[in-house]
């Protein structure tokens, strides 16, 4: 592997890719960069990574921390664990180890796995589900799997009254009309050298002005990766960008709405299924091959997943329109459907699944989708006939009796709550919980006084 070129500080050091990183190596980085502070992160319940800081005393106790992580109280972290078991241990996985770009101390960061007291990993841990999804599909059908994520956000800022863009007309826009390109281009560079593997970025559709305040929507593509690493990159990516923003004075938001109107902001998830090294979804697609059975699976389940892929009231207002699908149903290139095959060709033909947004937790997500795949190919579904139609326009949608995706998240709740599908793939704990945190959501939106402010507290701001 030539590493001279890698953004990867790490990866150029240790002349290896990051798959191969072993605690040894950290060590040895650790010791010859004048690294002093090591941080675990870990996402919680919310989405968010949380964090431990460690200063460096001496090589013994480096060697502990890498070891054996340390315990944390998952009753804080998780709403579904009781604070009378809640002792959990954070421990780091070495591939994911980058040199942190906002510490003023010298500090290397890895993202943890969740393990119980007795050393098993969590079950009901949102990364173990994207596990045993991983682990299954290749158990039952020995295919590789790779997928990647299309992150959209935008960056809020003071008004500025020279070379205004047009109101929803950002795509692919430069500058000086495009005034956050510096930042979304410094965002890249980080999450590029914190091991993100990106393909490029660009300004989106969505640009207004609103007030005094400037909104331009962006957009960071990655290239495709193995599950978890996909995962793991989407986690980073936002910390990465929400930290970039505090620190210059700027709003960025992952909300999937901010305003009637106005574009939201998606998540697309995109696969790529492989088997002796032939990507299967490349030329023609047969209704009853592995690809075919696999994209049946994920329209079949797509409403039940939809409370997983799509977790706050806010993203319902962003179905229909804005490039976003609401019937269920798949096509070539087009991009009013829910699943589209883009035109492309060799390793980069895939499936893209143009629901999710970016307030979703990566790992049910992804593991879901691949469940719900999975779940296609095990029952031999046959793929219906593509609907060949802008389904944007409700004339065009009219009489073909397609099937939508929940108009609300309590719809959504209820048919998840239904889905047997979802029982078979989720701890119960874990989806019982889930979903009762997620109708409080909805009944604290229907209570409070003023809804604006309301979502830009807990949404625009939090996700």
């Amino acid at each position: 592997m030539t590493t001279n070129l890698n953004p990867d500080p790490l990866v150029r050091f240790l002349g290896k890719p990051r798959a191969e990183f072993t605690r040894a190596d950290i060590i040895r980085y650790v010791k010859e960069n004048g690294i002093e502070m090591i941080n675990l992160r870990y996402p919680g319940a919310d989405g968010r990574l949380k964090t431990l800081n460690f200063i460096i005393n001496d090589e013994e106790y480096l060697e502990s921390i890498l070891t054996c992580g340390e315990r944390v109280d998952g009753s804080s972290l998780f709403p579904y664990i009781e604070a009378g078991a809640s002792d959990l241990y954070v421990v780091p996985r070495y591939r994911t180890a980058f040199r942190n770009p906002f510490s003023e101390i010298p500090a290397v960061d890895l993202l943890c796995s969740y393990y119980t007291k007795d050393g098993t990993p969590l079950d009901m841990a949102p990364e173990q589900t994207l596990r045993r999804a991983h682990e299954e599909l290749r158990r039952a059908t020995g295919l590789d799997f790779h997928v990647m994520g299309e992150l959209e956000f935008y960056v809020v800022s003071p008004l500025q009254e020279l070379f205004l863009a047009d109101d929803q007309k950002g795509y692919h826009e430069s500058t000086p009309f495009n005034k956050g390109a510096a930042f979304r281009t410094l965002a890249m560079k980080y999450i590029a050298e914190a091991g993100g593997l990106i393909k490029y970025g660009h300004s989106e559709v969505g640009n207004f002005t609103q007030g005094d305040r400037m909104y331009e929507q962006n957009e960071i593509e990655f290239l495709p990766t193995d599950l978890e690493d996909a995962a793991d990159q989407l986690m980073v990516a936002k910390w990465i960008i929400r930290t970039l923003a505090w620190q210059q004075g700027v709003d960025v938001t992952f909300a999937p709405k901010i305003t009637v109107g106005k574009a939201g902001s998606g998540l697309h998830i995109n696969l790529s299924l492989y088997m002796d090294g032939k990507n299967l979804f490349e030329g023609d697609i047969a209704p009853d091959s592995v690809a075919g059975s696999f994209m049946a699976g994920v329209l079949a389940h797509s409403r039940e997943l939809t409370a997983f892929t799509n977790p706050l009231p806010n993203s319902y207002q962003r179905f229909g329109c804005d490039e976003a699908p609401r019937y269920v149903s798949w096509s070539r290139q087009n991009r009013s459907q829910l699943v589209r095959i883009p035109m492309v060709k060799g390793d980069n033909c895939r499936m893209e699944l143009r629901s999710p947004d970016p307030a979703c937790n990566p790992y049910l997500a992804i593991g879901l989708i691949l469940a719900a795949g999975l779940d296609g190919i095990e029952k031999r579904m046959v793929l219906q006939p593509p609907v060949n139609r802008n389904l944007f326009d409700a004339a065009e949608a009219k009489g073909l009796g397609l099937e939508t995706l929940p108009a609300t998240l309590e719809e959504a709740v209820q048919v998840a709550e239904e889905s047997e599908f979802l029982r078979k793939v989720l701890p119960e704990g874990l989806s019982k919980r889930y979903f009762s945190e997620e109708l409080k959501r909805c009944a604290a939106l229907r209570s409070a006084p003023d809804r604006a402010e309301h979502e830009r507290v807990y949404y625009f701001n939090a996700i």
